[in-house]
């Protein structure tokens, strides 16, 4: 009776044993998997962020392409946008558990980083550039329109300039005469009686004149519009043509006002009424006057 209660003290102690050591193996196990589950969510996590950095970095790439000009630099950008694109597509192929390769993934990761920040310094360098250069051409262009502007006024005063000075340049008669005289180069008021007609005339003094030997043309022309001339030869150069004229005096001019005379031969009868008498002197028409020859 003894041993028997023995024996079954012995097998209750044994199966509380198993029981125990069951329930620890359950609880243990139990503990394993929430730990396995916290770490595949953490590794899952990190994947996930590792896929997204190189979602950004492909993004980040993109975004100077479409202001980038520079081909070489193009070329080595589309390279590494095509590496990463691999390396995301290995990513989300490579399981959470396999800690080893997403490591390796975030050294390559951190591997290109470095070279896109080396390309983004090439790419700030050469925008500022431009930014440069475009400031520059911005101020030779607005150099080049003032200059532009400047030669222009410049042109205009050198032309108003030169009107001034071309006007300033014309001489002018003042002080004309007409006198008839007769044959003892006498004065008469007789139409009749004129053997040559007298026409005095002051040339005014002018410094802007070259001085020297000049020659003075008039044209006389009678009431009825006909020129008095000595013949077809007597011509002389007037606004790109030939003129004819009545008659011419060569004079020594010095800049200073001469009081002179220029005179006609009568040679036909000259009609009654009002004529006219225009000056002309280095190229160009520098007085006109009226008169009336009566009976």
């Amino acid at each position: 009776m003894k041993n028997k209660t023995i024996s079954i003290v012995a097998a209750i102690f044994i199966i509380s044993v198993l029981v125990a050591a069951l329930v620890y193996f359950v609880r243990s196990n139990h503990q394993k998997d929430r730990e396995m589950k916290e770490v595949v969510e953490m590794m899952n996590f990190e994947k996930e962020q590792l896929e997204s950095e190189y979602t950004m970095l492909t993004n980040e790439l993109g975004s100077y392409v479409p202001n980038l000009q520079n081909d070489s630099l193009l070329k080595l950008l589309d390279s590494e946008k095509l590496k990463i694109k691999q390396l995301l597509e290995e990513l989300r192929l490579t399981k959470a558990t396999n800690m080893r390769r997403i490591n390796e993934l975030k050294d390559e990761l951190a591997s290109v980083r470095k070279v896109m920040v080396h390309y983004v310094q090439q790419i700030d360098s050469l925008n500022a550039q431009n930014e440069r250069l475009t400031s520059e051409n911005i101020e030779v262009r607005r150099m080049y329109e003032e200059a532009s502007e400047t030669a222009e006024q410049l042109a205009k005063e050198k032309e108003s300039l030169g009107k001034i000075v071309s006007k300033a340049s014309v001489m002018e008669i003042s002080n004309f005469e007409v006198a008839l005289l007769n044959k003892k180069n006498r004065r008469t008021t007789r139409i009749s009686q004129a053997s040559m007609v007298e026409f005095a005339f002051t040339l005014a003094k002018n410094v802007v004149v070259e001085p020297g030997r000049k020659t003075i043309y008039i044209r006389v022309t009678r009431p009825d519009n006909v020129l008095l001339s000595k013949g077809q030869d007597h011509i002389f150069p007037f606004e790109d043509k030939e003129i004819a004229y009545s008659a011419k005096k060569e004079i020594e001019y010095a800049n200073e006002s001469i009081q002179d005379v220029i005179y006609w031969k009568v040679d036909e009868i000259l009609p009654v009424g009002m004529y006219r008498t225009d000056f002309f002197l280095d190229g160009n028409r520098i007085g006109c006057f009226a008169f009336e020859l009566k009976k």
